[in-house]
C-alpha cells in the first residue's frame, strides 16, 4: 500500500541460528502448512529473534484478471482497500494504524494481489492490527471521492511516464511478448478513466475469497496464535469461484519495434517469454542466466558490453518466473548513435552463449555466487516472508528454501547448454529500441512511421 515496510536486519549470529548456517547443508526454516477451516492455505514460520509478526495474504487476483478495456482495475483495486472499510474513513485507518505502530505495505502482479501487515507481537497491539487488516481485505467502500482521486492521480502518473522513453520501452516490449494474453495488458489513461467504483466493488467480490487466499504468517508467535490469525483474516471474505491459472503465452515471432524519442540515450529491450515458476528447466535457466548478465560485473553481457567496448554502463539479464512463463529479458542504455552496435553485441555474446553455454571456470563461480549469497536472501523477517509467500501462494514445496542450494549444485554445463537451447530462441526474440534521436544524425533519426516497426531481427 502506500506506507512501505523498510527491512529490519537480523543480528548475524540470530541469523546463523535462525536459519541453520553453521552447517554445510544450510538447512532453511521450518515451514509449517496447513489449510484453514476457511478454505485459505497457510504457511508460517515461527521466529522468536524478534518481537514482530510479518504477515501476507496473497489473492490469485493479479492483473491478468484485468478486462482490456479497463486495464489498471486490480492494481486499483489492490490499492483503495485501505481507502475505508466498514465504517473506517481512509483518516480513521491511517490513525489506527500509527497508534498501532503497524505497517501495511502491499500491491498487484500479473498473478496476484497481496497486503502485507508488519506489528508488534505483543498480544494487544497484534490483535489490533489483525483486525483492522481483516476488515479492510473483507470490507473496502472503495469511496468514490477518493477513487476520483487516485485515479486522477494515476493517470498523472501514467500520462508523465509515457514522455520516457524507458517506460514506452516497456510497454512495447511486455505488449509484444504478451499479445493477445493477460500478461501483456497495459493501462492507459482511457482503461483508468473507465474504472467505476462499482469495477472495484465487483473485482473485489469475485477474486478477493477465502479460498483464492494464501496467507504467510512468519514471527513471534506459536502456531495456535497463528491458526487463529489466519482464521481472523479470511472468514469475513466469501466462497468464490477457484482460480485458475492463465494459458500459456504463445511463442513469440522476431520483431524490432523502433518508437521515436529526442533523449540522447537509447533504451533497449531483448526477449521472449521465459521460464515458469515451476519448470523443469528452472535451475538450469537460472544459474545460466547469472553467467550471462545477472551476475552484474561478472557476467558476459557486462564484460563485452561495457568493458571491452565501453557501449553502456550497466547491462543486464533476468528470468522473471510467474505462474506462466514470464520474461526472458536482456536491457541496456546507450548512445544513440551506437545503439545498432552495441545491440549488434548484445544479440552475438547471446548467440554464443546458447550455443556453447558457460565454461566450467563461469559456472562454478556462478553456483558459488548463488549458494554463498543465499542467506542473505533470508536475513529478516520481510525477505523471508517474502519467500514463504511465493511458496505459499505458488503451491511450491514446503522444503524449497533447504533444497535451493543442492538444485544449484547440481547443474552442469551440458544442462544450462541443453535448457538455453531448447528455451531462448533467437527467432523468438522481441527487440525494443525506444528513445536516442538526441544523438543521431537527422537523416538516420527514428521517424514516426517507424515506432511500431519493421519486421524480423
Amino acid at each position: 500500500m502506500r506506507a512501505s515496510i523498510r527491512p529490519l536486519i537480523i543480528p548475524a549470529l540470530a541469523l546463523a541460528g535462525f536459519l541453520g548456517l553453521a552447517s554445510p547443508a544450510l538447512a532453511g526454516p521450518q515451514i509449517q502448512h496447513w489449510v484453514a477451516p476457511t478454505g485459505a492455505r497457510v504457511h508460517f514460520v515461527e521466529s522468536r529473534a524478534l518481537p514482530l509478526v510479518d504477515i501476507q495474504v496473497s489473492f490469485a487476483a493479479g492483473t491478468a484478471l484485468d478486462p482490456a478495456d479497463k486495464a489498471g482495475l486490480a492494481s486499483m483495486t489492490q490499492a483503495l482497500l485501505d481507502a475505508g472499510a466498514g465504517n473506517l474513513d481512509e483518516q480513521t485507518i491511517a490513525d489506527r494504524k500509527a497508534d498501532l505502530g503497524a505497517q501495511v505495505r502491499g500491491g498487484a502482479d500479473n498473478d496476484r494481489a497481496s497486503l502485507a501487515l508488519r506489528s508488534l507481537s505483543s498480544p494487544a497491539e497484534l490483535d489490533a492490527a489483525v483486525e483492522l487488516v481483516a476488515t479492510v481485505l473483507a470490507r473496502p467502500t472503495f469511496p468514490a471521492e477518493i477513487l476520483e482521486r487516485e485515479r486522477a492521480r494515476a493517470i498523472a502518473g501514467l500520462r508523465e511516464a509515457l514522455t520516457k522513453p524507458g517506460s514506452l520501452a516497456a510497454r512495447q516490449f511486455n505488449a509484444a511478448l504478451y499479445a493477445s494474453h493477460p500478461y501483456g495488458n497495459n493501462s492507459s489513461p482511457e482503461s483508468l478513466a473507465a474504472i467505476s467504483r462499482e469495477d472495484l466493488a465487483d473485482f473485489h467480490r469475485r477474486y478477493y475469497g477465502a479460498n483464492r487466499a494464501a496467507v504467510a504468517i512468519v514471527g513471534d508467535i506459536d502456531r495456535a496464535t497463528a491458526e487463529r490469525i489466519a482464521v481472523r483474516l479470511t472468514e469475513a471474505l466469501p466462497q468464490t469461484a477457484a482460480a485458475s491459472p492463465p494459458p500459456p503465452p504463445t511463442p513469440t515471432r522476431a520483431q524490432t519495434f523502433r518508437i521515436p524519442h529526442p533523449s540522447a540515450q537509447a533504451h533497449i529491450l531483448v526477449g521472449q517469454p521465459g521460464m515458469a515458476r515451476e519448470d523443469a528447466d528452472y535451475f538450469a535457466l537460472l544459474v545460466g542466466n547469472h553467467v550471462l548478465g545477472g551476475g552484474g560485473f561478472v557476467s558476459r553481457l557486462t564484460r563485452e558490453v561495457r568493458e571491452q567496448r565501453g557501449f553502456a554502463y550497466s547491462i543486464y539479464s533476468f528470468l522473471s518466473p510467474q505462474q506462466v512463463a514470464g520474461p526472458f529479458q536482456i536491457g541496456l542504455q546507450t548512445r544513440g548513435s551506437q545503439a545498432d552496435d552495441a545491440l549488434s553485441v548484445v544479440r552475438q555474446t547471446l548467440d554464443t552463449f546458447i550455443a556453447e553455454g558457460p565454461t566450467a571456470d563461469e559456472l562454478q563461480a556462478a553456483k558459488d555466487n548463488l549458494i554463498n549469497g543465499f542467506g542473505l536472501r533470508l536475513d529478516s523477517n520481510a525477505k523471508l516472508l517474502d519467500h514463504v509467500a511465493m511458496i505459499g501462494f505458488y503451491g511450491l514445496a514446503l522444503d524449497w528454501l533447504d533444497t535451493y542450494p543442492a538444485h544449484v549444485e547440481k547443474v552442469t554445463v551440458a544442462a544450462v547448454r541443453d535448457a538455453w537451447q531448447r528455451r531462448i530462441r533467437p527467432d523468438q526474440l522481441i527487440t525494443v529500441i525506444a528513445g536516442g534521436d538526441g544523438d543521431r544524425a537527422p537523416d538516420a533519426a527514428a521517424t514516426p512511421s517507424a515506432a511500431i516497426t519493421d519486421g524480423a531481427n
